[in-house]
């Protein structure tokens, strides 16, 4: 049976940037939701578990037909928020060593990186997620993905995301996407990419 990771911070801890309302709400009852389903989902057919979670994907065609976009929807809900929530922390790491030089070669520098990231987030129709990933051929993009379609199934490695569902900002900011993407600057967590990038070099 596949499980969430707990959070490394209180629900509180990431205000006012999102509030302890919409941190419990989001982690108690939608994470949660899209993995009893997933879960559900999987038990119904008695399967074993004997894939990574980050590979279900790519296995897809082993499940029957008629439960397989369930399965895909649930598994992106699941693994996209477990990747939200890594991707914040109160005690923010910021860009550094081999992945900082990285965006500078690709972007220009941070703040460049910034203004493109967000200029994407703000692109999304409806609800979806902006990702920063690396692809098979060590390239830095920044990607949305609509719904809960998730990077693994492309093959591509995911650095950090937004959640730009509306319950990931509505209590907050009701409508005002711009804000939203901004505050998340305050507490997003590149730990993730630094030890990417530190751990290629080893």
């Amino acid at each position: 049976m596949y499980t969430l990771n707990k959070l490394s911070y209180s629900y509180d801890s990431l205000e006012p940037y999102i509030d302890t309302h919409t941190c419990g709400l989001h982690y108690d009852k939608y994470a949660k939701r899209y993995l009893n389903t997933l879960n559900d989902l999987l038990d119904s057919i008695q399967y074993d578990y004997r894939y990574p979670i980050e590979e279900l994907s790519l296995h897809i065609n082993e499940f029957p037909e008629n439960i397989q976009q369930s399965i895909l929807f649930n598994l992106g809900g699941v693994i996209n928020h477990e990747i939200f929530f890594r991707s914040l922390n109160p005690k923010r790491e910021m860009p550094m060593g081999l992945f900082l030089e990285k965006i500078n070669h690709i972007f220009g520098d941070y703040e460049t990186f910034k203004q493109r990231f967000k200029e994407s987030a703000l692109k999304i129709k409806g609800s979806g997620y902006t990702f920063l990933v690396t692809d098979q051929n060590d390239n830095l993009r920044i990607i949305n993905f609509q719904n809960q379609d998730c990077p693994y199934s492309y093959q591509l490695i995911p650095l950090m995301v937004l959640d730009m569902w509306e319950h990931a900002y509505y209590l907050n900011y009701k409508c005002n996407k711009d804000s939203y993407i901004n505050d998340f600057f305050n507490i997003v967590d590149f730990s993730i990419a630094n030890n990417y990038y530190k751990n290629k070099t080893h």
